[in-house]
C-alpha cells in the first residue's frame, strides 16, 4: 500500500510540475514554432499524404530501398537540397482544444511511471539522499533512451531536447522528494 500510495503522490506532483512547465514556464514549446502560411500546408497534405494516420518524414527512403545504390544517391541529393520534416498526421483533425482525454492519460502516465519509481525507491536500504539519486537517474534515463534519439535521428530541435530535459529532472526530482518522503515515513514509524 506504501507504494502505491507514494505512485499516486508522484504521480499529483509530476502532473501538477507538468502543467506548470508547459502552461506557465512553457518549457513544452521551445523549437515550436507557427507556420507562415498554415493554410497553404494543411491543403497539401491530403494530397501528399493520403488518408492513413501515423508519421511522415519527408524526404523518405524506405528501408527496402537502402540496398539500392541509386535509390540511395537520389536522396542523399534530394535530402541534401530540400527541406525535411517529420510530420504526426491525422487526416480527419482533432480539436486539440479539447483535452479531457489527454490530461487523463497523462496523469494515468505520470502516475504508471511513479509506481515504477515508487517499487525502485522502496529497495531496502534506501535514504532519502538515494531514493532522490534514484529519480535523478530515472529522468536523466527517460531523457537519454527517448529524447536524445529523437534529437539525434529525427532532428527534434536541440532547444526542445534541453527543454525536456529541464522538465523531466525538475519533475522528477519533485516527485521523488515526495514519494521519498512517503516511503521513508513508514520506515521512520517502525524505527522508534
Amino acid at each position: 500500500m506504501r507504494i502505491l500510495i507514494a505512485a499516486l503522490i508522484g504521480g499529483i506532483v509530476m502532473f501538477i510540475w507538468g502543467a506548470v512547465a508547459h502552461m506557465a514556464l512553457g518549457l513544452g514549446n521551445p523549437g515550436i514554432h507557427p507556420p507562415i502560411h498554415e493554410d497553404v500546408v494543411l491543403s497539401s497534405l491530403h494530397e501528399g499524404l493520403g488518408n492513413e494516420p501515423g508519421v511522415y518524414i519527408l524526404p523518405w527512403l524506405g528501408p527496402d530501398a537502402m540496398g539500392d545504390e541509386a535509390a540511395v544517391k537520389a536522396y542523399a541529393a534530394k535530402a541534401s537540397t530540400t527541406p525535411y520534416a517529420w510530420v504526426v498526421y491525422l487526416p480527419q483533425g482533432e480539436d486539440m482544444t479539447q483535452m479531457g482525454r489527454p490530461l487523463v492519460m497523462q496523469w494515468v502516465s505520470d502516475t504508471l511511471a511513479a509506481l515504477v519509481l515508487a517499487a525502485l525507491m522502496s529497495l531496502p536500504g534506501l535514504g532519502l539522499g538515494r531514493r532522490l539519486g534514484l529519480a535523478l537517474a530515472a529522468a536523466v534515463f527517460a531523457w537519454f533512451s527517448t529524447m536524445v534519439p529523437y534529437w539525434n535521428w529525427y532532428r527534434f530541435p536541440a532547444s526542445f531536447t534541453v527543454a525536456a530535459l529541464v522538465e523531466q529532472v525538475i519533475g522528477w526530482l519533485l516527485a521523488g522528494a515526495a514519494m521519498a518522503w512517503w516511503i521513508g515515513r513508514g520506515e521512520r514509524k517502525s524505527a522508534l
